[in-house]
């Protein structure tokens, strides 16, 4: 199985070559990162919302970063 570089949230990681951001989270967060988890996205800068993690593709050099979305008002 071939890898590609990544960063997750600012550190160096790889991942399987045509991941998806979903496939990449499973991998990447702690726990799995299930389809439930209070858990926001973002891929080079760019939020992702959860139902479209599935089919955005991860490429070589992405940043993936994760955080607690601010939910209320």
């Amino acid at each position: 199985m071939n890898t590609i570089p990544i960063y997750f949230n600012g550190e160096p990681r790889a991942v399987p070559e045509g991941s998806t951001l979903r496939q990449a989270l499973a991998l990447l967060v702690p726990g799995g990162a299930p389809d439930d988890a209070p858990l926001a996205t973002a891929l080079n800068g760019d939020h992702v919302a959860r139902p479209l993690r599935e089919q955005t593709r991860v490429a070589a050099g992405d940043h993936i970063t994760t955080f607690t979305p601010i939910v209320g008002g």
